[in-house]
């Protein structure tokens, strides 16, 4: 599939606000919709639930509490929640529930996880779309470092009755993420052309801050303003901690050394993030606004067939391009809080004419030895995932009503602080 003349041809997503769905994806929405009136998406009975999935009922500090209440209510009357996105998020949440639950169970047992060190870890701070997934991806091939895979961050540790097969190929979190992961196959066969997702795919750490219930990774969920702007109000550097400790148990579970870690939410948060890993090494990825603005909008817009209804792809990408500026407003504003022998802005550009010059550059910052095993396993990985391997999806700002003169001139200070070139739009 790496071969370019075997690649797919690129696709229009002409059924953003009228979802088309396959045979075999209609029975998945309407099977799901089927359990959506049993379904309570109620803070109380969401938590009452993870404990008797779990038999266990100490949640650790009970603050989230407050989180989740609200967050529940912006799902219910933000949300537009389509029947099978009601199922959906009662099963997210109660997801994070159980994983709170679990990991404080494991700490009650294990308090010397406290004392494990995240030393020096390197952190990938930029939008979706701006190159993370390639770069985070590129050097986790590295076997030196520790990353988080997507089965871990959707359970971080394991039921107690399941935790002699972690580790193993027979772990039943391999196999539920693998069944999860099928199914959106299916709903949304043209995802991966944006955002490939694999069961052992690195993935964020912002699916752990969401243990705390403080991340604005719900906003994905769909565009909830009151969720927005109680997070944006509050300092998230209690939850940053939490994120922290969370890493140190799955350290301790799974081993690793230096971590290489990634999430958009950190553009917005500088601050916290540079307080809690001091010793950090903090990668700042650029590309132009626009083009974010109008792919990000394109894929959240697609991946609301699962979960909203009616699905306004406008709305949505209206949303968006606002979130987008605040976030990176932010991260012009609070640039230099980052210490600059401990940081490096990427632009997209760059980074994808020498990706492979682009992390030498990352490991001499980091100090982070290249030895030749690191530099095969780099290699091999830029070889057998070239960009678009499964074909492009043609984006259309005008489907997505994004001005582009007015959001190219609204950014037009954060593009010239990074020296960012326009895009042909």
């Amino acid at each position: 599939m790496s071969d370019t003349t075997t690649r797919p041809e690129p696709v229009r997503l002409d059924d953003l606000a009228a979802p088309r769905f396959s045979p075999e994806a209609r029975a998945i929405v309407d099977g799901a919709a089927a359990f959506a009136d049993a379904v309570q998406l109620d803070a109380a009975a969401l938590m009452d639930q993870a404990c008797e999935a779990t038999g266990l009922d100490d949640f650790g500090p009970m603050d989230f509490v407050e989180r989740l209440e609200l967050l529940v209510w912006c799902l219910e009357h933000e949300g537009q929640r389509s029947p099978m996105g009601k199922v959906s998020a009662a099963s997210q949440l109660g997801q994070l529930l159980q994983n709170r639950l679990l990991l404080q169970h494991l700490l009650t047992r294990h308090p010397e996880i406290h004392d494990v060190e995240i030393a020096a870890p390197m952190i990938i701070a930029g939008l979706p779309r701006t190159g993370t997934t390639h770069l985070h991806n590129l050097i986790s091939a590295d076997p030196a470092l520790r990353s988080l895979p997507y089965w871990e961050s959707l359970q971080p540790v394991p039921f107690p009755a399941e935790a002699e097969l972690a580790g193993t190929p027979d772990d039943p979190r391999l196999a539920r993420t693998e069944g999860a992961l099928s199914m959106l196959d299916v709903i949304m066969p043209h995802f991966r052309r944006m955002h490939d997702m694999t069961t052992w795919h690195v993935h964020e750490e912002i699916q752990i801050l969401a243990m705390d219930f403080s991340t604005m990774l719900f906003e994905t969920m769909a565009p909830m303003p009151t969720w927005r702007d109680y997070y944006l109000a509050h300092d998230q550097r209690p939850h940053y901690e939490y994120m922290k400790t969370v890493l140190k148990a799955c350290q301790f579970l799974r081993g690793g050394d230096r971590w290489i870690l990634k999430s958009p939410q950190h553009l917005e948060q500088f601050g916290p993030l540079i307080d809690t890993f001091g010793d950090a090494t903090v990668l700042v990825t650029h590309r132009d606004p626009v083009s974010v603005m109008i792919s990000m909008g394109t894929m959240l817009a697609y991946s609301a067939r699962t979960s909203q209804e009616p699905v306004d792809p406008k709305a949505i990408a209206g949303y968006w391009a606002d979130r987008l500026e605040t976030m990176l407003n932010a991260a012009l504003r609070d640039r230099d809080l980052l210490p600059a022998e401990q940081s490096m802005d990427v632009r997209f550009d760059e980074f994808m004419a020498d990706d492979l010059g682009m992390v030498r550059r990352i490991y001499d910052l980091a100090d982070q030895p290249m030895p030749p095993e690191s530099e095969a396993a780099l290699a091999d990985y830029v070889a057998t995932h070239q960009r678009d391997r499964y074909g492009k999806v043609i984006y259309e700002p005008e489907v997505l009503g994004i001005d582009v003169a007015a959001r190219r001139t609204a950014m037009r200070a954060y593009s010239e602080r990074f020296a960012i070139p326009d895009e042909p739009w």
